[in-house]
Parts: structure tokens; C-alpha cells; sequence
């Protein structure tokens, strides 16, 4: 009897929107499915959607806060502890504020989620990863990258200058390019190591829409009634990156909702020089606050 390869996928942000579809789908797959979370009541209800719909799933929960990137290097280290061999890297977690916060270490908030943590974390699960011999990073960015403003560098990695509701989208927009830009250099550095990188655009999705506007369930509501935004289109290209043998052997890319298919960032992104600035000086910045 040939026994079939058990693999397992780290998934950050599964309590919720598309990581918590990802995840559900995954199980049904038979994934071994370790999760991140920053509630442990949200993680348990997480917990028993995935085991009504996937009963033999190995379900294990990493719980930290992911606008501390002291957090974030406790809970890589904790699964790497765990997990000397670890399959898939989905890097969904993220969120869109409307109001300026700063984090523990006094960078912006909005960067530290969307984009060091992710980097910090995939640095962490390298060894972990290469274990794999075959294995995958998703990460997940947005055509909303294509209004990131104007990319300063290194400014804009710890620019903690107050903004409007208004004014958060050009950042927001800046991190899901960052994550685009940090997928393609990250992919050259770890070339010949047997890891894929790619990044994606998962489209609209209504789940967790604005989670922090207050007619956001409302909106939510409206939207689904009008059939628009369907999470399931964004859940069906991260699962193939995941899953497909056809992405196994591409890397570097960004590719879109729906077909599947390579996009053309926008500029700076495709700037390999660009690319390489975005790396060395997140480095310096990581190594300043004592995380490299």
C-alpha cells in the first residue's frame, strides 16, 4: 500500500476571511493545518468549522499579535521548534486601518502587519521550509497596490505620520506592494533551495471588509445580497498556488484572481534595483530594533 505524503501548511490570520476559507479548504484536502491567531475564543470557533467540515484534520494553533514583531519572532520560533519540516507558508494576515496606530517597537502599525511581520516570519521558517525539499510561499498582496502614491525608501518603513480614514488607503495600498516587491527579491535569494515564492491577488472579497468602519457588517451584507465580492474566487488562486503542480516550478510571480495568470505590477514593483533597496533597507531597520 503506498502511503500518501502528508504535508502541512502555515496559515497566519486563519481565524477569519480568506485565511479561514483557505484553511477549511486545506483540511478537506488533508493538510495538516498550523494556524495563527491572535483570539484564542476566535481560534476555537475557527477550530470547530474546520472539524465539522474536515473531522480527521490536524488542527494546531499558534497565538500571538502580529503588530509586534517581537510577537511574531516568539511565534515563528515556537512552530519551527514544533515543526522541522514545514510544507506551505501562506502569509495571509493583514488588515486595513483607518486611524494611525504605533506598534510596541514604535513602527507604524499598518507596515509591521501587512509586511515585516510576513518577512520576519518567513526568515524565521526558512530552515523548516528547505526541509520540505518541495515547498511553497503564498503570499497574499492586492491590486490595491497599484495606489500606493508615491514609495519612499527607507522612509516609509517606519513613517508614523497621522492620517485621515482617507488618507490610510495609499498605505495600505504601499504594504501590498511591499509584499509584491519582498516576493520577487525573496524568491532570487532563495533560489536553488527548492522553494517557491509567489504572491497574489486574491480580488474583492467582502470578508472582513473594513473591519474597523462602522457600517462595515452592513456594507458586508449589501454586497453578498448583490452577489459581489465572493471570497470564494480568492480562496480558489490561493489554494491552486498551494496546490497546483504548475506553481511549484514558477517563482517570483504575482499572479491574479480568476485566471490564474502573471501580472505586471505596478512601478516600482517590478524594479529588480528596487527590490533589492526594499530588502537591505528592511534589514537595516530589523537589525536597528535587535530582530536580526
Amino acid at each position: 500500500m503506498t502511503m500518501v505524503k502528508k504535508e502541512n501548511v502555515v496559515i497566519t490570520g486563519a481565524t477569519s476571511g480568506l485565511g479561514q476559507l483557505v484553511a477549511l479548504e486545506l483540511g478537506r484536502r488533508g493538510f495538516d493545518l498550523i494556524l495563527t491567531a491572535r483570539s484564542k475564543e476566535r481560534a476555537e470557533i475557527t477550530r470547530k468549522q474546520i472539524e465539522e467540515h474536515a473531522p480527521s484534520a490536524n488542527i494546531d494553533f499558534f497565538y500571538g499579535d502580529f503588530s509586534s514583531i517581537k510577537d511574531v519572532s516568539r511565534v515563528g520560533n515556537e512552530i519551527t521548534a514544533k515543526y522541522p519540516k514545514i510544507d506551505v507558508l501562506l502569509n495571509n494576515a493583514g488588515l486595513h486601518a483607518f486611524k494611525p496606530r504605533i506598534t510596541p517597537e514604535g513602527l507604524p502599525e499598518m507596515i509591521t502587519v501587512n509586511y515585516l511581520a510576513p518577512w520576519v516570519l518567513t526568515q524565521i521558517l526558512k530552515p523548516s521550509l528547505q526541509n520540505s525539499k518541495q515547498a511553497r510561499v503564498v503570499n497574499v498582496a492586492s491590486e490595491a497596490s497599484r495606489r500606493h502614491g508615491i514609495l519612499k525608501l527607507p522612509e516609509d518603513l517606519s513613517d508614523t505620520t497621522s492620517f485621515t480614514a482617507r488618507g490610510s488607503s495609499p498605505i495600505y495600498g504601499k504594504t501590498k506592494l511591499l509584499n509584491i516587491m519582498f516576493s520577487a527579491e525573496l524568491a532570487r535569494r532563495w533560489s536553488g533551495l527548492g522553494i517557491s515564492v509567489n504572491a497574489l491577488n486574491p480580488g474583492f472579497n467582502v470578508t472582513g471588509l473594513g473591519r474597523e468602519l462602522w457600517f462595515a457588517p452592513v456594507l458586508e451584507r449589501l454586497l453578498k445580497v448583490l452577489r459581489l465580492g465572493d471570497p470564494r474566487r480568492g480562496t480558489n488562486i490561493i489554494t491552486r498556488l498551494i496546490v497546483d503542480p504548475e506553481y511549484q516550478k514558477k517563482t517570483g510571480g504575482y499572479f491574479n484572481v480568476g485566471t490564474g495568470q502573471l501580472i505586471e505590477p505596478v512601478s516600482p514593483g517590478g524594479d529588480e534595483a528596487m527590490q533589492h533597496k526594499l530588502w537591505d533597507n528592511t534589514e537595516i531597520l530589523l537589525r536597528g530594533k535587535g530582530f536580526l
